[in-house]
């Protein structure tokens, strides 16, 4: 194990950590996980069809879908338990926030993807954060975007047929804003991306 000079989480810590999740992480997949999800053979056929492929490299296909759609959960699970390093009255609960900071009155959603959140989700979430916020007039929910590399904060409006729900301390946040938050580094966030292929050279 090298140097790797984050500053902000120690060498040891960073390294487990990413060994962590590349143990999760997903590189074959089973008959019996890949029959875990049902699968259309009317799309199957036509996917062969259409796209001239051999129903084989249909089905390696799907295959590397479903394994890409559990990493995607993997790697949720590396930002919000990268947290818990971060000291300071930062915490991983098991349910309800997935980081929060009792001491600061932040309580924060780590989300995959705002902008394609289902309408259903998207409103189990806004009563979820009201709730919070109701409870504690200190409190500061963020909606942290992990695919969002922006570097922004702003406030969450979220329109609802006719309603508009809003709150100056509900937020949506991209993914780095919120290392620089967590961390108290502006740039934490492109210091993992950097560190993560001499890491990963490590563990390998």
């Amino acid at each position: 194990m090298r140097a790797y000079n984050l500053g902000f989480i120690s060498d040891e810590n960073i390294y487990n950590h990413v060994k962590e999740t590349v143990l999760r992480y997903s590189a074959n997949i089973d008959l019996k996980g890949f029959n875990k999800n049902i699968i259309d053979p009317v799309k199957l056929a036509f996917d062969a069809k259409v796209y001239g492929r051999t129903m084989e490299e249909i089905v390696a296909s799907e295959c590397i879908r479903q394994m890409d759609k559990s990493n995607n959960n993997h790697i949720g699970y590396f930002h919000q338990n990268l947290f818990r390093y971060a000291g300071n009255g930062w915490s991983v609960p098991t349910h309800g926030f997935d980081v929060v900071n009792e001491e600061r009155h932040i309580f924060a959603c780590l989300i995959e993807n705002v902008d394609i959140l289902p309408s259903k989700k998207r409103n189990a979430l806004v009563i979820h954060c009201f709730d919070r916020l109701l409870k504690d007039n200190k409190a500061i929910c963020y909606i942290v975007n992990l695919s969002d590399f922006s570097g922004t904060e702003k406030l969450w409006n979220v329109i609802d047929q006719n309603d508009t729900f809003s709150s100056n301390n509900l937020r949506l946040v991209s993914i780095n804003r919120f290392y620089a938050i967590v961390f108290d580094v502006i740039d934490a966030y492109q210091k993992i991306c950097n560190s993560l292929p001499t890491i990963l050279e490590d563990i390998n």
